[in-house]
């Protein structure tokens, strides 16, 4: 643009001075051409010397002022090579030698399969293929930014149209790799970042100047209806189990505690039990040793004893009175229970006391 106008402003210095001259001339009725002696003015003449060159100035002073905004690089090339301004504020720059462009600095984006502006579904960007042979729409939207506006500029002709190759081809790539439930429904945060990933560390390789910000998966959905409301039925079935399985954990949770402590009690009983028998049967087993070194050294003491101690066992409220042969009570009385009680109701057993010979 600034070599258009000064080409313009020096066209008209060429040409509008042989105008002038041309309208001074007329043709003579013979056909000789002859020139009209006229008054001659000087001010056209000098409007022309004045103007042009204040043209010419304003034109040249105009393309080497240029204002730069916070969110834009300014890219000055002299003669071939380029440099960057990235500051902000009234720049100047040296006319028809260097060459400004400016580059934004600002976060941009693009679709990728669907328009952006009336939301429509383009089917060649969208419609993939799972690694479970089933066909699914997948719609991305890509952020990136300017990082280097040198190589942005000058390292290839479409960085932008590069950039949104790769993410094609990235995403068809990795949604291969996926089954279609998971595409459609949990597996949409792993498979962004796996994308992310290749298409930043294919950037660094392209040198293409740009940066990726990030690619969000706007939406997933079988390509056709009737798929679409399956795969709802099938995420309804699937949310219902996960209710199901968080309520049988929940009952889980509130029952096991009390379930165990009933176990705990249910342990120290036993325990309880278990050692009460032990110290019963210790006992018992003490007690038969004693008797039985009773038992070595009187014997028949002993079994008069244990008979006597048995038929108290088995009644408890009989009283016993032990009499000799003729029927006399005698004086010495085993200490099996006090006599009390009316003699009405007293049961006696006779037994003979024999003596050791």
């Amino acid at each position: 643009m600034q070599v258009i106008g000064f080409l313009v402003v020096i066209a008209l210095v060429i040409l509008v001075p042989r105008i002038l001259k041309a309208k001074q001339q007329k043709n003579h009725p013979d056909g000789e051409t002859y020139v009209e002696n006229k008054p001659k003015s000087r001010v056209p003449g000098m409007l022309l010397k004045i103007g042009i060159p204040v043209i010419l100035v304003l034109l040249l002073v105009g393309s080497s002022v240029y204002q730069l905004r916070e969110d834009q690089y300014a890219v000055i090339t002299t003669f071939g090579v380029p440099s960057v301004v990235n500051t902000s504020g009234l720049k100047f720059k040296v006319p028809l030698i260097q060459k400004k462009q400016l580059v934004s600095k600002n976060v941009q984006g693009f679709t990728i399969g669907y328009d952006i502006d009336t939301g429509m579904t383009i089917e060649d960007e969208s419609v993939m293929i799972s690694v479970d042979f089933n066909f699914v729409n997948v719609d991305f939207y890509v952020e990136y930014r300017v990082i280097d506006p040198v190589k942005y500029l000058y390292n290839s002709q479409d960085p932008v149209g590069i950039l949104k190759m790769l993410c094609q081809s990235y995403i068809r790539d990795t949604i291969g790799l996926y089954q279609v439930d998971d595409v459609i429904t949990t597996g949409k945060s792993e498979i962004q970042g796996a994308i992310k990933e290749k298409i930043i560390e294919r950037l660094q390789q392209e040198d293409l100047g740009l940066e990726l910000v990030n690619i969000a998966m706007q939406d997933a959905e079988p390509p056709t209806l009737e798929v679409q409301q399956a795969f709802k039925a099938v995420e309804t079935s699937k949310q219902e189990a996960e209710t199901a399985i968080n309520n049988a954990n929940k009952y889980a949770n509130e029952e096991l505690p009390a379930a165990e402590a009933n176990a705990d009690e249910v342990l120290q009983q036993a325990d309880a039990y278990k050692a009460a028998r032990i110290a019963e049967a210790e006992g018992q087993a003490s007690r038969f040793t004693e008797l039985y070194a009773e038992y070595s050294r009187y014997p028949e003491i002993t079994k008069q004893r244990l008979f006597y101690e048995t038929v108290a066992d088995i009644f408890p409220g009989m009283k016993v009175i032990i009499l000799g042969k003729d029927g006399s009570e005698l004086t010495t009385v085993l200490p099996l229970d006090d006599f009390t009680g009316d003699a009405n109701n007293r049961n006696t057993v006779y037994g003979e006391v024999q003596e050791n010979g």
